[in-house]
């Protein structure tokens, strides 16, 4: 059994790993910051008339989750703060964290003594919680059983040298560090405890709710005194996943409407370079956040808390939101050298997370929103001649005169849209990416790296096996199937042969006849809205290129210098080598100076010993 909360563990053909969104989202922002009420209401609005986006339960009151971003109300917070005699100091000294809470009392009071001890111990102060007024009225009893205790803590600067973006940091790192405290507790309802927001510039309300219950059910989001510049909501439909309270967007930076396909490897691809990270800016704390991504997790939460990371590391919003999301740049002739240099730079440090998206993203001062590669989600956006952006899923979302729309547009494969609201203007993609591109000199760091396995001279060729064709195709498991069906098809007409899908095969674990180790693996697919794409039609946005070796520091942001030495790469134009590719690995120590050296490991082993042979291979 599992509680409603939270989506069931791994069984049988299930697994959480393969949840993924298929949603609505908006953002609505006034270009020059000017913060009012009516831009809170108009969100909830557009909210509302997304609800066909969502989805809903067989019961029509449950819905898979709604939810609301928006900037750190200061005046509303200093007036009900000041009611329950805490007072706040000024906008930037201190941070608001929204919590879900367990219900049982125990668990509760662990969670929040957890919390308590996380600010305590990094230095800061807390001020109080509050209990955020709800209206559960209009909910389904369902969605009510696993409803959680909201919670507000109000957190102060403890010294008085700490600026708004260190403060900022302190606050993400008590939240890690609580949530792990808490984590290991084991609590019986500790999975009920949710952060959904920590920080000085902005918060989040959201929940397991219809886009129509979110202004109804969080009654502080219809006091006058809430304002703020900017907004962003999203309605949830999920696809493949179970509707929880904690899954609802928007995350803490992000709302996304797609999959993220290469959710797996860009996870395991974090938890394998985490030994190589080190940042200068947060220094020792950098070890209080591991692990960065919890098992069970959505895509679009792992994509939240990577880029999260990336900023807390340095990046600027946008930075980071490229190297994550990058355009299509491989195997465009018409990008320009410089752009080109940043994304061939980048590609090194992360993989590109992949896949249908629709992305937006803030940070309470920039708000934004980019689309993937192949533009493969709807995005639309509109500019009003009374300077506010109102991007969504959809056009129509707000009754606007016509009169007053300046520029209407949608966002292009791979684009960004940007507004910043402390400029008070928009940077478009061109002039956003131009500046980004040529702030450091990533041509020449790529010259000076780089060595590509294709250009490395040929050693000695492999010498040829003296076994015969015959047992060594026995040996690697070769069948008829293989050479008669398969094979020679390619050989003689250069593609694969045309079949019918469907295999009646025995699969290899049930089979009483040795199979091929690959044969006992079979490539994942995500049971979603996806067109087929493969490497050679879609050679314009897909590249094969694969990097060998030790990774480059991730959160290497200071490395801006003209003599800096960044790490050396060695890629090859496809993950599949040649004999003679292997031979140049194997000699790879002679092209680098020793600097990459290979190392050959012997799994053959005994055939008497059987299958315990392998596992000891």
């Amino acid at each position: 059994m599992h509680s409603d909360h939270q989506p069931p563990g791994k069984q049988g053909l299930y697994d959480p790993r393969h949840e993924h969104d298929a949603c609505g989202l908006d953002f609505i922002a006034h270009i020059k910051g000017k913060k009012t009420h009516a831009l809170i209401a108009q969100a909830l609005q557009i909210l509302k008339n997304l609800t066909h986006r969502g989805a809903t339960g067989a019961d029509p009151l449950q819905g898979d989750g709604a939810g609301i971003l928006i900037q750190l109300p200061d005046a509303f917070l200093r007036r009900v703060c000041g009611r329950q005699g805490l007072t706040l100091p000024a906008i930037g000294q201190y941070g608001v964290g929204m919590v879900f809470l367990p219900k049982e009392p125990a668990s509760r009071m662990a969670c929040e003594q957890e919390m308590e001890r996380a600010i305590a111990s990094e230095g800061q102060i807390l001020l109080g919680w509050r209990d955020v007024p709800t209206d559960n009225s209009g909910l389904s009893e369902r969605t009510k059983e696993v409803e959680p205790v909201i919670r507000q803590v109000f957190i102060a600067r403890g010294a008085n040298d700490l600026d708004p973006d260190g403060l900022e940091r302190k606050l993400y790192i008590i939240r890690k560090k609580s949530g792990h405290a808490i984590q290991a507790l084991k609590l019986r309802h500790g999975k009920e405890f949710y952060v959904p927001s920590m920080s000085t510039r902005t918060i989040v309300y959201k929940g397991m709710l219809l886009a129509h219950q979110v202004g109804e059910y969080y009654r502080d989001l219809k006091d006058q005194s809430m304002v703020s510049a900017l907004a962003m909501v999203h309605q949830r439909f999920s696809t493949n996943t179970f509707p929880t309270w904690d899954l609802a967007h928007p995350f803490r930076l992000v709302c996304h409407n797609g999959e993220i396909n290469t959710l797996r490897g860009n996870v395991n691809w974090i938890r394998a370079r985490q030994q190589a990270i080190a940042s200068s800016v947060l220094g020792a704390d950098l070890d209080k956040i591991w692990p960065l991504i919890y098992d069970g997790q959505s895509d679009s939460a792992s994509f939240d808390n990577a880029l999260e990371l990336l900023l807390m590391g340095g990046y600027p919003l946008a930075h980071a939101m490229m190297l994550m999301i990058p355009e299509a740049w491989a195997g465009n002739p018409l990008m320009d050298e410089d752009r080109r240099a940043f994304y061939e730079y980048h590609a090194a440090l992360m993989e590109p997370w992949d896949g249908p998206a629709a992305m937006a993203f803030t940070d309470g001062r920039q708000i934004g929103a980019t689309l993937d590669r192949n533009g493969l989600r709807p995005a639309r956006y509109i500019v009003t001649d009374d300077d506010y952006v109102i991007m969504a899923s959809e056009v129509g979302v707000l009754d606007i005169p016509e009169r007053k729309v300046i520029r209407k547009w949608r966002l292009q494969p791979g684009k960004m849209l940007l507004v910043d609201t402390d400029q008070g203007r928009i940077i478009d993609d061109a002039e956003l990416k131009r500046t980004l591109a040529t702030a450091k000199p990533y041509r020449a760091w790529i010259d000076r790296s780089r060595i590509a396995l294709d250009s490395l001279p040929d050693p000695a060729p492999p010498q040829k096996s003296p076994v015969p064709l015959l047992d060594r195709q026995q040996a690697f498991g070769y069948s008829q199937e293989d050479l008669k069906i398969i094979l020679a098809p390619m050989a003689q007409n250069g593609e694969e042969a045309v079949g019918s899908m469907g295999n009646d095969a025995a699969l290899p674990v049930l089979s009483n006849r040795p199979k091929i180790l690959y044969n006992y693996f079979k490539q994942l697919f995500a049971q979603v809205t996806n067109p087929p794409i493969d490497p050679i039609r879609e050679e314009l946005v897909m590249s094969l290129v694969t990097f060998i070796g030790p990774r480059p520091n991730l959160l290497a942001v200071d490395l801006d210098a003209e003599g800096a030495d960044p790490p050396m790469r060695l890629e090859a134009e496809k993950p599949i080598l040649t004999a003679e590719e292997m031979e140049k690995i194997r000699h790879i120590d002679l092209f680098t100076g020793g600097a990459y050296r290979s190392r050959e490991l012997d799994i053959c082993y005994p055939a008497a010993w059987g299958a315990a042979g392998m596992e000891a291979a």
